[in-house]
């Protein structure tokens, strides 16, 4: 290769090792917020979650209508989540192959195609549904994809009202969640879990008979009140962690990608280095060569 053609592919990975830095850096700075986001709400909803469990008696609650739509198949919908950019490692594609695998499992159980819906929040999740040829028909993707943008309470808690009400309307039997789950800065792990019905059970919660307290207002007052607070939380929960797996998976890429880039720029130099001592030498076997010759 010429010296000439090294020297700009140094350039380039030069400039491209800037960028991938200082992408890590911000995607760093982002994650470490998220974790905060998370840890200073987490406190909240387990204890929110364990108060409506202990009101309930780990009954099931939330249980919305008992009716199923077409030919006893159950309505489903899916709030599947993604990023809105890329350069994130595996994030989005795990996060698509989750539920592209619940949709073939739904349709080798019986169930209809127009019985699930997908709810796309993000761009990559809202592009890769369209490419294989699935239906979202559920407000506006431009919309949903600003809810993993900048998680906030408001958007989300609207988000969840509405589904609340579609659920308790019969629109849909079960509302289930597919996202990837934050669990260290390395991994980041795709889950799905069931959103309604609600059922709170834990083995903290106290047994009925082991109260000695009255319940004021009454047991269905408490649970009308903590409920739509609890799944609001939920939604917005999620948004967070995905948003913080989204920031670690992020960092991790930016790193391996800049990793790799200073190895191709050691390779390079190294490769730069040896064609230009080649060249030197070269030059001085042709200057001694042509002082011999005269």
């Amino acid at each position: 290769m010429p010296l000439k053609e090294i020297k700009t592919r140094i350039g380039s990975v030069k400039g491209t090792l800037k960028i991938t830095s200082a992408m890590k850096l911000v995607a760093a700075a982002k994650l470490h917020k998220a974790q905060q986001a998370v840890a200073a709400m987490l406190p909240y909803k387990q204890s929110l979650y364990k108060m409506l469990a202990t009101v309930s008696s780990g009954t099931a609650v939330f249980t919305g209508p008992s009716g199923e739509a077409g030919e006893g198949f159950p309505r489903i919908a899916i709030i599947a989540v993604s990023s809105n950019s890329s350069l994130c490692g595996g994030f989005n594609a795990n996060a698509v192959r989750k539920v592209l695998e619940t949709l073939r499992r739904y349709r080798a159980d019986g169930i209809p195609e127009e019985n699930v819906t997908v709810i796309p929040v993000g761009r990559k999740m809202a592009d890769a549904m369209r490419r294989a040829g699935v239906a979202t028909p559920f407000g506006d993707p431009a919309d949903l994809a600003r809810l993993i943008e900048h998680p906030s309470f408001a958007p989300s808690a609207a988000l969840a009202d509405r589904l609340i009400a579609l659920y308790n309307d019969g629109g849909f039997d079960r509302v289930e969640l597919i996202y990837n789950h934050f669990v260290s800065t390395a991994s980041q792990v795709p889950v799905h879990e069931t959103w309604l019905p609600f059922t709170a059970d834990t083995p903290d919660a106290p047994h009925p008979s082991d109260r000695l307290w009255l319940l004021e207002p009454s047991r269905e007052e408490l649970l009308e009140t903590l409920l739509p607070k609890l799944m609001r939380l939920g939604i917005y929960t999620m948004l967070l962690d995905s948003a913080a797996a989204e920031h670690a998976a992020r960092t991790v890429a930016m790193q391996t990608a800049t990793d790799n880039g200073e190895d191709i720029l050691e390779e390079l130099t190294l490769e730069y280095n040896k064609g230009r001592q080649q060249k030197i030498t070269s030059e001085l076997l042709d200057i001694i060569g042509g002082s011999m010759q005269g």
